[in-house]
């Protein structure tokens, strides 16, 4: 593991783009604090900039890093789950601008299989998680329905857990409010 973490930290260092299993499915990631990077997995995707991505960390304690202020419910919430949880923060800071949406909040999920917590905290910084797919196709529950397209244009594929078949459960997405309100936006 510790190979691949080295080989994928190599490329995002450079501002390329990686191809990784994470803690729901497989995605397309690359450094979420460069602009050139973060523009790349758009266009890879073919995807509007308009349509904001998901960053992960490793540590809860990090958020503070790119989130002005963190509403107390978020806390209870990350602490009471179940299944992996994206939560979508007001006032984003110290993230590349086209990675935050246009109402200045970010999507972060803190992640909790191994390989992501030791990627993340060995390159220092959020990584974008994008599912593996263009815009408006199916997103690949395994690594083997990953389109050639994909394969073809990322800079790296991560090597390891491809033949592994997991139950796959897409995040829950809430959506906070400055003033400690939240929104389900899936369940």
């Amino acid at each position: 593991m510790k190979t691949e973490i080295q080989n994928c930290v190599d490329v995002l260092k450079k501002e390329g783009t990686i191809l990784y299993p994470t803690d729901t499915i497989w995605g397309i990631g690359c450094d979420a604090t460069s602009q050139k990077a973060v523009a790349k997995i758009y266009k890879l995707k073919k995807r509007v900039e308009s349509k904001s991505l998901i960053i992960l960390l490793a540590d809860m304690e990090d958020i503070s890093n790119y989130v002005k202020t963190i509403p107390d419910i978020a806390w209870d919430l990350m602490k009471n789950v179940d299944r992996p949880l994206t939560i979508i923060y007001p006032n984003a800071q110290n993230l590349a601008k086209n990675v935050i949406a246009e109402d200045h909040s970010i999507a972060i999920r803190i992640v909790k299989n191994e390989f992501c917590i030791s990627l993340i905290r060995e390159f220092g910084k959020p990584i974008v998680s994008s599912s593996a797919n263009i815009s408006g196709e199916p997103a690949p529950l395994v690594f083997k329905c990953v389109s050639k397209e994909i394969l073809d244009h990322v800079d790296y594929v991560v090597k390891m857990y491809q033949e592994v078949l997991q139950e796959v459960k897409p995040s829950r997405i809430i959506k906070l409010k400055e003033n400690g309100e939240f929104l389900i936006i899936r369940q």
